[in-house]
């Protein structure tokens, strides 16, 4: 595909462009000099308005924690007993709202005791029932809700807990460190 060319009137007003602008470095390679019917139909630039201090932005807060996954040696330890869990919530006949505050508030709470693993069950769902519909919604949202931002400043990471615990129903949930509130 060929370029046309720009006609004097749009050189002219490229220019006027690229006068405007800042550079974000400056470059090595100057563009050459444009013919004397360009520099006559340029306009004299204006004086630049004083700078105004611009307001200081909020600090935004650091990103939260990435999310890790239980090594598979932990996981095998806690299901054989050999690591305890520190905690169990059970999640069975909770709405989603209820589930949500009693996670979240249940989490903390082990934090703040310096708890390292705990057990959140949320149940299978109905039997056979794959087909996305209202069954299983704690199954389904539990997880989402570990990894928002308000539960990855709480918890390292999370799995699916053995067999021992719950299989698909249960999550073991790696706490961090609590901090010294």
């Amino acid at each position: 595909m060929s370029r046309r060319r720009l006609s004097d009137e749009e050189r002219v007003l490229w220019k006027g462009v690229t006068r405007s602008i800042m550079p974000l470095r400056q470059s090595l390679a100057r563009e050459p000099d444009e013919p004397a019917i360009a520099s006559s139909l340029l306009k004299p630039r204006a004086k630049p308005a004083p700078a105004v201090a611009a307001p200081v932005a909020p600090t935004k807060r650091a990103a939260p924690p990435p999310l890790a996954p239980l090594t598979r040696r932990h996981k095998k330890r806690i299901a054989r007993g050999n690591h305890a869990i520190d905690g169990r919530l059970d999640l069975h006949g909770m709405t989603q709202a209820e589930a949500h505050d009693a996670l979240f508030r249940f989490l903390r709470a082990k934090q703040a005791r310096g708890a390292k693993v705990v057990l959140v069950i949320t149940g299978k769902g109905a039997r056979g029932n794959d087909d996305g519909g209202g069954r299983g919604v704690l199954k389904r949202m539990v997880p989402m809700w570990l990894g928002m931002p308000d539960f990855r400043g709480l918890i390292i990471g999370f799995e699916s807990a053995a067999i021992g615990h719950g299989g698909e129903g249960a999550l073991y949930v790696n706490l961090r460190k609590g901090r010294g509130d």
